[in-house]
């Protein structure tokens, strides 16, 4: 596909969503055109994204870094001169000895996510290179640890209801998700079940895109959805509409829960959450009297402090209802096991010579870089932009700024991160790579290979390790294997059954196989936890110190309906920040078209009723703070929330000297589960700027 200068090539979309589309690119002259949606995609069907429609924009970025360079001038501020690789290679070796000579190996920590969702890329070389290393291991945990291990006390195995039977089910409910903004092929999934009379009721703590969409939008105070899951148990109980034989059958604890959940009634739940009695015993009764309901768990609601309880609770309701024996009922958080791959081969574990290695939790990286016994004296940062997107982020800035600290950064550009870094090497597109790609939503693998040669001297995360490790007398045979061999290696691995006919050369075929979906006509009876059942109660839960059972417990910091702001604090607004629609993260953030169709900076969503006790006026700009940093932002006065909360959508780059970073604002605290991060467990005050 290199070669040919013209014509029309497949090719998978890297992004960290859920779509994981089929895409085809247009080449003329050598040079993306054009990028579409590929018709023949079982799932995606043709269909993408703005954001991905002007990936080419992104590609050919003017400001693409495409050559090594070295920081010349003071940290954050931009200036390098351009090195050439051997150059750069032959430093980071050098000084990477030097640090495990002096401080140990452990002193050395790579920083990384999924701002490229190639299996080799991001669990693959990577892996290999730091696990030879011997450097400090980091704990990724970011977006779905929290709801992934709430999911898991209850359900056990990483999977949930599969995409294609969502048609079957007449009342959809979309919890905690923007879906028409982060999962957009759900959505016309959904819109065929609606054709056949399907209701959507959305739950969020926010009207956006979804919610407008939906049938019926219900608001709720942030961080209160365990509690409204409570009261629906509580109903469905009362109303006898569980099924006693399903729930004897595969689940453990429900006698206990019918016991527990008698407290959780409809007054004492409308208080907690701000939903109306009449609207939490309209919902419970849909949900209970629907022949085939379907749950989707968003990304949102996990990010709390008490995230894991939320997907938890959520996760149960199925099971009351016996709603797993209908044909596109029960509920998804994630379908990311059904791929699960041979991580031991891709990785290499066997490399690391310390099995007691320390790990860094990513969401407290500004801590971490605070260090005084043990510091950290190198990171290495690829697919990520911490300085942007972690917790905290005026203190994970302060951390990059030490002198002492010797950074590498694997990036498209010179992002906020990278303008902190001694190094910017030059990183591939997807499009100029050979990597594997799955799906944590839909059941298909997909093969993408290289449409285009790298732009100038970039390389690939694979390409990038590989030279590195040969350069430090790694392993030769780890560092010098194929892509198409490393790829063959990873879906090698029959502890999967779903993997089974999923191969390099049906890849190289189809570009996209199915996986082999006949064992989950055994999903109930194949659970993965400790009872082999769905876990109402969890002794595992409770031997960790949790409530062994569904529960509400109120924010940290933050409000509900019973406690509401008094004089004495300080920050009486909770804060939310969650993705606006044309942005992924800090990904597209940097291209001006999507940045124009986002108003060109970014909106605070205030409360009428907030707006007028602070004498703020739509338009106007302000500044939302508290202990650890301000925002400066334009207002949008509006009445999308419930009052006490302000909205402010989306990942900005700072500009022009101003602090356009929504996590000045949020805590580094770690969830109730998973040490997951707590961005939306956050309170501000606002006012004029």
């Amino acid at each position: 596909m290199v070669e040919q200068e013209n014509g029309i090539f497949p090719a998978v979309c890297p992004l960290d969503c859920p779509d994981t589309c089929g895409l085809l690119l247009h080449k003329k002259d050598g040079k993306i055109v054009k990028v579409e949606g590929n018709p023949e995609h079982p799932i995606t069907q043709g269909a993408i994204c703005n954001k991905v429609r002007n990936m080419a924009e992104r590609i050919y970025h003017p400001e693409r870094v495409l050559y090594p360079l070295k920081r010349s001038g003071p940290k954050g501020s931009g200036e390098f001169v351009r090195i050439t690789w051997d150059e750069a290679i032959q430093e980071i070796t050098e000084r990477y000895s030097d640090l495990i000579e002096q401080y140990g190996p452990e002193s050395i920590l790579p920083y990384s996510f999924y701002g490229n969702m190639g299996v080799l890329s991001v669990d693959g070389m990577d892996r290999r290179f730091f696990n030879a290393l011997g450097s400090s291991q980091l704990k990724q945990t970011i977006c779905n640890s929290a709801g992934s291990v709430g999911w898991k006390h209850t359900m056990g195995f990483g999977g949930g209801t599969t995409p294609e039977g969502i048609v079957n089910a007449d009342l959809i409910i979309v919890w905690g998700g923007n879906i028409i903004s982060t999962n957009m092929h759900q959505v016309m999934l959904i819109e065929k079940a609606r054709k056949s009379g399907a209701k959507v009721v959305v739950i969020d703590v926010h009207r956006n895109r979804t919610a407008q969409w939906a049938d019926w939008f219900i608001p709720l105070y942030p961080g209160t959805d365990s509690a409204l899951a409570l009261g629906i148990m509580h109903i469905l109980f009362r109303e006898r509409l569980v099924n006693e034989s399903f729930m004897e059958q595969y689940t453990l604890g429900h006698e206990e829960l019918r016991e527990h959940v008698k407290s959780y009634n409809p007054e004492r739940v409308s208080r907690i959450t701000g939903i109306p009695v009449e609207d939490i015993e309209q919902l419970a009764m849909m949900y209970g009297q629907a022949k085939t309901s379907y749950i989707q768990i968003g990304n949102g609601l996990q990010h709390h402090d008490n995230g894991g309880m939320n997907v938890r609770s959520i996760a149960c309701l199925p099971a009351l209802t016996g709603a797993w024996l209908q044909d596109g009922g029960g509920a998804t958080k994630s379908n990311s096991g059904y791929q699960s791959m041979n991580s031991d081969k891709l990785e290499r574990p066997d490399l690391r010579l310390n099995s007691d290695t320390r790990t860094i939790n990513m969401n407290q990286i500004g801590e971490a870089l605070a260090m005084q016994e043990q510091p950290i004296k190198a990171l290495f940062v690829y697919c990520s932009n911490p300085v942007v997107v972690a917790p905290d982020s005026k203190r994970v800035q302060a951390g990059f700024a030490r002198e002492d600290l010797y950074t590498v950064v694997h990036d498209l550009f010179l992002t906020d991160t990278a303008r902190y870094a001694d190094l910017v090497l030059p990183a591939a597109s997807s499009f100029e790579s050979t990597d594997l790609f799955g799906s944590y939503w839909h059941q298909y693998i997909q093969l993408q290979e290289p449409v285009i040669s790298p732009l100038g001297e970039s390389k690939s995360n694979v390409q990038l390790f590989s030279l590195l490790g040969r350069a430090m007398g790694m392993d030769e045979e780890a560092f010098s294997q194929s892509e198409e061999s490393m790829i063959e290696e990873a879906l090698n691995y029959p502890s999967n059954p779903y993997l089974n006919g999923v191969t390099l050369e049906a890849l190289q075929t189809q570009r996209f196989v199915k996986l082999d979906m006949t064992p989950q006509q055994f999903y109930l009876e194949q659970l993965s936890t400790p009872s082999g059942k769905i876990e109402l109660y969890s002794n595992a839960l409770e031997q960790a110190g949790l409530p062994p059972m569904p529960e509400y417990v109120p924010l940290k910091e933050g409000y509900d309906g019973e406690r509401r702001p008094t004089r004495e604090d300080n920050y009486p607004l909770m804060f939310i920040s969650p993705p606006n629609h044309n942005f992924l993260n800090s990904t597209f953030s940097n291209v001006a078209k999507l940045q124009k169709m986002e108003q060109q900076e970014p909106v605070l969503q205030i409360h009428p009723q907030d707006a007028e006790a602070l004498g703020i006026s739509d338009g106007e700009h302000v500044e939302a703070f508290n202990d650890r940093g301000s925002y400066e932002l334009k207002a949008s006065v509006t009445d999308k929330m419930l009052p006490g909360t302000v909205i402010s959508q989306g990942l900005w780059w700072d500009k022009d000297g101003r602090t356009r970073r929504a996590n000045v604002l949020t805590p580094d605290r770690l969830a109730d589960m998973g040490e997951g991060a707590t961005f939306f467990s956050a309170t501000v005050q606002v006012r004029r700027k």
